[in-house]
């Protein structure tokens, strides 16, 4: 099993095997995860770009330039009905 020193300045080195396997690089963030039992957990806290590939919809239809005006009405509408609901009466 992989094994660290924790330095005066509470530094330590992860073990290269360790590294690899979790696929860190240089600049990578870590999370620590106390467990109920305990334990604690060291997870990779960054997330690369190419891991957020295909987690957004695609964009809707944009509005024709011609109902744009009739779009923030209703828009406008729509938040002004939701501020009047929020307000003491």
């Amino acid at each position: 099993m992989p094994t660290a020193t924790l330095t005066s300045k509470g530094q330590t080195t992860i073990p290269q095997k360790i590294r690899e396997h979790l696929g860190l690089q240089p600049g990578d963030r870590l999370e620590f995860v106390v467990q109920a039992d305990g334990s604690v957990l060291m997870v990779p806290a960054t997330v690369r770009l190419a891991d957020l590939k295909g987690i957004l919809l695609p964009p809707g239809k944009p509005i024709p330039p011609e109902n744009m005006e009739q779009a923030m009405r209703i828009q406008g509408r729509a938040t002004r009905k939701m501020k009047s609901k929020g307000r003491p009466k």
